[in-house]
């Protein structure tokens, strides 16, 4: 990669009959010398920066027409990399793009890898590495609340907080140096004042990382199967909650015969829910293999939803449903409490509405919680919601009341940075020279640098950049 190159690439994404419009992006010092060899703009337009030309994108070699356009030209440095940027705004579809992204590859630009367009705005100093991650999140953010994340920390609201840190350990950092280069000039090191500089930044760092989890969450989701035996209303429930017909729906014990699911976005968290077969035993191979995907599922999922015929009651089928996913996190759903003639569970435990422990675990606990659902008459869906939630929140998903929620790797260095900041105050406390304060403090600095990228290696920004898609 050079930054001496004029990249190209299709900046929108482009299927068959899909899309009105497809946006071609050039960005690089030829990337307006092409632009005039393949682009006719008619009339007196002038090409001016952050002007919109109306006009034909042509080739050269026979003066056809190869589509109708607008392009859209952004002069250095005032555009997303630094660098001059052309646009051209295509119709939509797979044949006009390409042909346009191929006119710009044969007259001098080349190919942009992914994440390039992003990785010149950070190299260039137009965002830093935590902006730049931020919008890999931003375009594959799966609920409004992970948009919102992302966009806190686009607008530089994680990096504020990380250079406020960092610049605190220079200042202190400044403080000891200066006492070890000219010891008789200056008054005596402050040991107080540093111990208290040093446990705000780690105690702000700590609550930074308390988002990582909450992060994960948002960004990856979380994943919720359904089990229980056949017909119980497993399908049905899917169907209420996500008010859709997905799944089939019949009388007739084991309908469904594979794993079926849909996305749902519950207190602004992605949920993916898996819809699954009866789990019972039966001589029908294709029932078999869908039974066996259910005990997949429900093994790999974050949360298992255990349906349980409230007309029937807890019978020993369920006890031995219970024993496969009892060591994920459960809800117990009574579907079909209005046909109840007796409590469905004995073992019940009136207003607390918990299942005693021999049955289950909780995140407190005392047992799993109990959820009472009318599935076809679309009733409880709220109180199941309510449950998931809280079961959220007990884990410790749910995390500090900040708008923005590092990722695993910003989690990593900040590990390290609270870890080195504990060595300093271990080092002041056991009276170490000054020279061995500053080895941890600088680490503490250097790791805080690799959020940022002011400290990042050329191996980090390929991980992360690699991750991007190629217009981006």
């Amino acid at each position: 990669m050079s930054l001496s190159d004029t990249i190209a690439a299709i900046a929108t994404a482009i299927s068959p009959q899909q899309g009105s419009v497809g946006i071609v992006r050039l960005s690089g010092d030829r990337a307006v010398a092409i632009a005039k060899t393949i682009f006719h703009a008619g009339g007196k337009q002038i090409w001016e920066s952050h002007r919109i030309l109306y006009g034909y994108v042509i080739n050269p070699l026979n003066n056809a027409v190869v589509d109708e356009s607008l392009l859209l030209l952004m002069k250095a440095p005032r555009s997303f990399t630094r660098e001059d940027v052309v646009e051209f705004h295509c119709h939509g579809g797979i044949m006009a793009v390409q042909q346009v992204l191929n006119l710009c590859l044969e007259h001098g630009a080349r190919l942009a890898e992914a994440g390039e367009f992003s990785l010149r705005a950070f190299l260039n100093g137009r965002i830093d590495l935590t902006q730049a991650e931020s919008i890999n999140d931003l375009v594959g953010a799966k609920s409004a609340q992970a948009a919102q994340s992302a966009i806190a920390s686009l607008r530089g609201k994680l990096a504020q907080s990380l250079k406020y840190l960092r610049d605190k350990c220079l200042n202190v950092l400044t403080e000891i140096e200066a006492r070890i280069d000219f010891e008789d000039d200056l008054p005596p090191l402050d040991g107080e004042w540093v111990k208290a500089e040093i446990d705000i930044v780690s105690q702000e760092s700590q609550q930074i990382l308390a988002t990582a989890d909450r992060g994960e969450l948002l960004r990856t989701g979380l994943k919720v199967a359904i089990v229980g035996r056949p017909n119980v209303g497993k399908s049905s429930l899917l169907n209420a909650w996500s008010r859709s017909d997905r799944a089939i729906v019949t009388d007739l014990p084991g309908t469904t015969r594979d794993v079926v699911d849909s996305q749902l976005v519950v207190g602004g968290i992605p949920i993916q829910v898996l819809d699954t077969a009866g789990i019972r035993e039966t001589e029908d191979i294709v029932e078999k293999i869908g039974v066996e995907r259910s005990r997949q599922a429900a093994q790999s999922a974050d949360l298992v939803l255990m349906v349980i015929d409230a007309s029937v009651g807890w019978i020993e089928k369920d006890t031995e449903i219970y024993d496969i996913v009892s060591d994920r996190p459960v809800i117990l759903v009574m579907n079909k409490i209005d046909l109840a003639l007796t409590p469905p569970l004995p073992q019940e435990r009136g207003s607390q509405n918990l299942l005693p422990s021999p049955y289950g675990r909780g995140a407190g606990g005392e047992g799993i919680p109990i959820v009472k659902t009318t599935a076809s008459q679309n009733q409880g869906i709220e109180d199941l919601e309510s449950a998931i939630l809280k079961c959220i929140q007990q884990d410790a998903i749910v995390a500090a009341n900040l708008d923005v929620a590092i990722n695993q790797r910003q989690k990593a260095c900040l590990l390290r940075v609270v870890q080195s900041l504990d060595n300093v105050q271990i080092a002041i406390a056991d009276q170490l020279p000054l020279d061995f304060w500053t080895i941890d403090l600088r680490a503490a600095i250097g790791a805080i640098g690799e959020i940022t990228g002011e400290e990042v290696t050329e191996s980090v920004l390929d991980q992360i950049f690699s991750r991007f898609c190629i217009g981006k």
